[in-house]
């Protein structure tokens, strides 16, 4: 049986922040949800207009529609019978928050 060594993962603002970054960016690196994002980055859409093109199922895609609003990088407006969707205030700078930087701040 060969010896196991633990490892430990650190971080240089704090523990929590490393999962709460690998779920942001696991959720946006979703093929579906990229799509999603990559849409919506051009304007608000329904989704009707969505599924245009993003060609999966209506109840994927409103899975898909939920995980990226729980994540805070979409958001959602009724109008009428239709709910628009948009890119959150702040989506671009969840994300790139999301990125490893140096201990100085910048992008390696």
């Amino acid at each position: 049986m060969a010896d196991a060594t633990a490892v430990e993962v650190t971080s240089a603002t704090s523990p929590a922040q490393p999962a709460d970054a690998l779920t942001m960016l696991s959720t946006a690196a979703d093929p579906v949800r990229w799509a999603v994002l990559r849409r919506l980055a051009g304007g608000q859409a329904c989704v009707c207009e969505l599924q245009e093109t993003i060609p999966v199922a209506g109840n994927l895609l409103s899975y898909h529609l939920k995980v990226l609003r729980e994540a805070g990088l979409v958001t959602a407006s009724r109008r009428g019978r239709w709910i628009d969707y948009r890119l959150a205030p702040g989506a671009h700078t969840l994300l790139t928050s999301a990125l490893p930087t140096t201990p100085e701040g910048r992008t390696p």
